[in-house]
């Protein structure tokens, strides 16, 4: 990768505080490749990120307690820095012994002398700590772009199995219809089907023939049972209104002379 040789600082920066690790961490960055990368690339690079970021973690405290001891020797200096006027008046009066105030010059001389130590203690624990978090943000990246080449490349298999799959269905049905069309033009298969529907049809024609004879006299003796009822019951409506009113009237009804 082009990256690799930018690396070089920050792999020397981390090597010397953590050896193998900072090794380690440098080749994850230079090596890794997310488009070859494999899964265990991949957990390779998300364990090494796990490991610096522990170590950013602890670089941050690192660095906050160097800034922490800057800010606490600038504040005494200035304040011992203040209190030369007063040490001086009192020297001068008698009140203080030369030898408290020779202590004083003596702690403050050497807070002064140390305060760039401690100053640039802690430009390095930032400049250490900045770097890490480029590692991170590094390393971060790359674990994002692995995923999201291992999610295209999910897609892209999703969507051959899906091609395949049409492909293959296209293919059933291409021989199914080679099929239907073979059955189709072979003329003694065609006869053979033909004849064999001529022979259920005779078989269904006999068997209604049969069928018809059977029914018959059963269609015969349900009339004969419909004449003998027609005639043991009288027709229903038939009666006319006089001789309904004569029967009506209790009076026998006289006897027609046959004419």
């Amino acid at each position: 990768m082009s990256n690799a040789s930018g690396w070089g600082l920050t792999a020397r920066l981390v090597s010397k505080h953590f050896g193998v690790l900072g090794n380690k961490i440098s080749e994850a960055i230079a090596n890794f490749d997310p488009e070859t990368a494999t899964e265990a690339d991949r957990d390779r690079l998300a364990e090494t990120l796990r490991e610096t970021a522990q170590l950013l973690a602890s670089s941050r405290a690192a660095f906050d307690k160097e800034r922490n001891d800057v800010i606490s020797l600038q504040n005494l200096i200035a304040n011992d820095e203040k209190a030369t006027e007063t040490l001086a008046q009192r020297l001068a009066a008698g009140t203080i012994a030369e030898a408290t105030v020779t202590m004083f010059c003596d702690e403050l001389e050497a807070n002064k002398g140390r305060l760039p130590q401690e100053i640039q203690e802690e430009a390095d624990a930032k400049s250490y700590m900045d770097e890490l978090q480029k590692i991170v943000d590094a390393l971060s990246k790359q674990l994002s772009e692995f995923d999201a080449q291992a999610k295209k490349a999910m897609q892209a298999l999703a969507s051959a199995k899906a091609q395949k799959e049409l492909q293959e269905l296209r293919m059933d049905r291409q021989s199914q219809l080679a099929g239907l069309s073979g059955m189709q033009g072979n003329s003694t298969a065609l006869s053979a089907l033909t004849r064999r529907a001529q022979v259920v049809s005779n078989e269904a024609a006999g068997m209604r023939i049969v069928a018809d004879i059977g029914q018959k006299p059963l269609d015969q003796q349900a009339e004969i049972d419909a004449i003998r009822k027609s005639v043991s019951q009288p027709a229903s409506g038939a009666e006319s209104a006089l001789d309904r009113l004569k029967r009506l009237s209790g009076k026998p009804t006289p006897p027609q002379l046959p004419q």
